[in-house]
């Protein structure tokens, strides 16, 4: 159909006959559509020189195909363009261009043209304050976002529940879990259209779990059930993730059953958490439990993770089967698993399955980055690992360094470990655990100064601890 209207307007132009308003700013959307840039832009150059005056319709179609492409340069064209032809932007024209603000990554713009719009007196509706709590949200601009909050309840502009739900989500993905329990209560004593819902359930157990608020989890869990809530599978990943930190295995067990038994359908991230959880069961009857509910949605997978505790299995093996299971996953969660896996081992004290498993990890390029060589520094890059792969990488890698002294050759004269700094307000720290594992170690490796989360070391301190250490740091080849 589309194809047929750009047909009907070439014609037009043929028969001399000349477009109005209504059928310029219509032709405009399709081409724009289509995802024909180039003719949505000759198109409009060509009604301009003809005498045409846009419409808000046309910016509004204008500024959604460069915002689509992330185009901040063609955003700002059309604001220009607007101001010259002298044309007032109307509601649908802010929320249009405020969208296109956050897929071009200009939270502060954003935030100016939300502020030029109220100052000219548009009223936002629930659209816009939602397009721009997600702006703020991916920002990272909590602040921003609650300031935008309170002056929604101070001024009485409209609210719905999926507006109170993105404020939910943001204060999920920030951890501020103060602020969430206030929207969540302001969303009780709503009126009906703003009641939670499934989502806001959801991101209560997020923020809850995120902070190991086991009992609020739990409370909220319960409070699900008796109102009938529907679950969903991210909210029964995010409880038995915070259930399975606190090792409170059966309750793991109850709340999976409960949610399978209502209908939840287990995805790949769901059996990537009780992969984890297996990490911190303390016996064989727990990692037993914990298997068990994993046997229901990943058969393949329990049956590998028992295959890792076989003395006789050898590495090619170990790899063949291992690839399988990456195959048979969505790829955002391979290394999650290979990072579950290692941890798995560890805890079961198969050092050197940890380390085999890590070597399939680099070579099916899971860990992309994770060493990087100069003639003045070795870097390695923790930051996508587990607190158990990032240990067994740090091995390899001191391994590495005793087997280019034996060959005596060249080292840098500066070795980096990064770890990261988290930016969640709950986030546990790699570079806390791996600061303990280097003292445990008694590595010379200490903070770095210039870089939050790293951790230094000279090429003579160094190579002083490898010598008296060499054996301590064999590994598999």
């Amino acid at each position: 159909m589309f194809d047929k209207a750009v047909e009907w307007f070439e014609r037009m132009y043929k028969t001399g006959l000349m477009p109005d308003e209504v059928t310029y700013s219509a032709v405009l959307d399709v081409y724009a559509m289509l995802g024909k840039v180039e003719e949505v832009l000759s198109l409009y150059e060509k009604g301009r020189a003809s005498g045409w005056k846009p419409d808000p319709i046309a910016f509004s179609v204008l500024g959604k195909m460069f915002g689509e492409a992330g185009d901040y340069d063609g955003i700002r064209y059309v604001l220009q363009e607007m101001k010259s032809v002298g044309v007032e932007p109307n509601l649908v024209v802010y929320n249009t261009l405020l969208e296109a603000m956050g897929k071009a990554g200009k939270p502060g713009l954003a935030r100016s043209l939300f502020e030029e719009m109220v100052g000219a007196g548009v009223v936002p509706n629930e659209k816009t304050l939602t397009a721009l709590v997600k702006i703020y949200g991916k920002a990272r601009w909590g602040r921003d976002a609650l300031g935008l909050w309170e002056r929604m309840r101070s001024n009485g502009w409209p609210m719905d529940f999926i507006l109170y739900n993105t404020l939910l989500s943001m204060c999920a993905d920030l951890g501020l879990e103060e602020e969430a329990e206030k929207l969540f209560g302001d969303m009780k004593g709503s009126d009906s259209k703003c009641m939670p819902d499934s989502w806001s359930y959801t991101a209560m157990l997020n923020i809850y779990g995120s902070g190991g608020k086991v009992e609020k989890a739990v409370s909220m869990f319960e409070e699900m059930l008796r109102l009938r809530v529907k679950l969903n599978v991210m909210g029964c990943t995010c409880l038995i993730q915070c259930l399975g930190k606190a090792k409170r295995i059966e309750d793991v067990v109850r709340v999976y059953g409960v949610s399978m038994d209502k209908g939840v359908q287990p995805d790949d991230r769901l059996c990537g958490c009780l992969l984890s959880v297996v990490s911190f069961c303390e016996n064989d009857v727990e990692v037993g439990m914990i298997l068990g509910c994993l046997e229901r949605a990943n058969p393949s997978l329990v049956a590998f993770v028992k295959l890792l505790g076989e003395e006789d299995v050898h590495l090619e093996r170990i790899k063949e089967e291992f690839k399988q299971i990456l195959n048979a996953v969505a790829l955002e969660v391979r290394r999650p698993f290979c990072n579950c896996l290692i941890d798995i081992c560890r805890k079961r004290n198969l050092h050197e399955r940890a380390h085999e498993l890590l070597y399939c990890g680099i070579v099916y390029g899971l860990y992309p980055g994770l060493h990087s060589k100069t003639a003045k520094e070795w870097t390695l890059n923790l930051r996508s690992l587990s607190v158990g792969a990032a240990q067994t990488a740090f091995e390899e890698w001191m391994g590495a360094v005793s087997k280019v002294m034996d060959r005596e050759e060249p080292l840098p004269q500066l070795f980096s470990a990064h770890a990261g700094a988290g930016t969640h307000k709950f986030s546990e720290g790699l570079a806390n655990a791996l600061d303990s594992h280097l003292k445990k170690l008694g590595a010379p490796f200490t903070p770095s100064e210039e870089k939050a989360g790293s951790f230094v070391a000279t090429r003579e301190e160094l190579t002083s601890w490898v010598q008296s250490n060499v054996q301590s740091l064999a590994v598999s080849a």
